[in-house]
């Protein structure tokens, strides 16, 4: 079995601004196919940026609050749809370089937004993980998602697989996974601090698998100028941003990691180095930790448990003619 090269992308995308964000993204990707990576991988909601206002600025959750309001549309029609011309071009880029790619987005569908684990292959595929249960002041701009997308994606080397930030800690979502037999999974963070750290090295071990975690390196000048390179006159949802306190000047750190099923880690970014992470995973390894542990076989008691996973679609309206 062949080991795989991966890249971790840890800079931020132009904040906000989709068309630009789609071109850095390029440049980033065949920055990383030069270094030898086959398989790039990109944080949470990387297009176009965390809303970080959610964490940082207050008032974000204020009823009526036009500041609020404003930056909600900009950051609406900044999120793509997965038909639309800016993931096809980030498709066309994975087949003309041959290369994967797994990228967090925000995705407009219909009148919401989704937060969206996005794979494209070198085939031209494309696969999606929506995030099932949007956390906290999230829940302000996401909407949760059914469970239609929660499948495996298929590879050459077995099946690899999403989960969005703390969907980490839902212990029915990572058992699903498991039962997959996952052999690459892609944490998607807004920032790897230490608990999401924790998080991805428990799921390493739990499911026996890799895990690549991925966080970005945010700093607030880059979500002033983010909104700036917009060019729109809206003096009201940049004073959101600019109420973000000065003093935090670092607000997502970075700290990408790619881990072993052991729990170790293969390869680890410093807290604000947002230089793209480079590693090699060795997949002949996978064997070994399941020797002790499999979660979905032999250390598994389904006489006692039982998970029932509907991954049906659920539009909440159906017209019968």
């Amino acid at each position: 079995m062949a080991g795989i090269p991966i890249a971790i992308v840890q800079q931020a995308p132009v904040f906000l601004n989709l068309a630009a964000s789609v071109e850095k993204a390029e440049q980033l990707v065949r920055a990383a196919k030069a270094d030898g990576a086959s398989l790039i991988v990109f944080p949470e909601a990387w297009l176009p940026g965390y809303p970080v206002w959610l964490d940082e600025a207050p008032g974000s959750a204020l009823w009526g609050h036009r500041p609020a309001e404003i930056l909600f549309r900009l950051l609406y029609a900044n999120c793509p749809t997965l038909d639309g011309p800016e993931i096809g071009r980030l498709a066309d880029l994975a087949v003309e370089l041959s290369v994967e790619i797994v990228m967090g987005i925000q995705e407009r569908r219909g009148a919401s937004i989704f937060n969206t684990a996005l794979r494209l292959t070198p085939e031209g595929g494309r696969d999606v993980h929506r995030k099932i249960m949007p956390t906290h002041n999230e829940r302000l701009v996401w909407a949760a998602a059914d469970g239609s997308n929660f499948r495996p994606w298929p590879s050459d080397f077995g099946p690899f697989g999403a989960l969005i930030c703390w969907e980490h800690w839902m212990p029915l979502a990572r058992a699903a996974r498991h039962n997959e037999g996952e052999v690459l999974h892609f944490a998607l963070w807004p920032a790897v601090t230490e608990l999401h750290l924790l998080a991805s090295r428990h799921y390493a071990f739990e499911g026996q698998c890799f895990v690549a975690a991925a966080g970005t390196v945010l700093a607030r000048n880059e979500v002033l100028d983010g909104f700036d390179s917009l060019g729109v006159r809206e003096e009201a949802a940049r004073s959101l941003l600019e109420s973000i306190p000065s003093d935090h000047q670092l607000l997502k750190s970075g700290a990408s990691a790619v881990i072993a099923p052991d729990t170790s880690l293969i390869a680890a970014a410093e807290p604000g180095d947002s230089r793209t992470l480079h590693a090699a995973i060795d997949l002949d390894r996978l064997a070994e930790g399941r020797l002790y542990l499999d979660t979905a076989g032999h250390y598994s008691r389904p006489d006692i448990f039982e998970l029932r996973v509907d991954t049906r679609e659920r539009p909440g309206v159906f017209i019968e003619r």
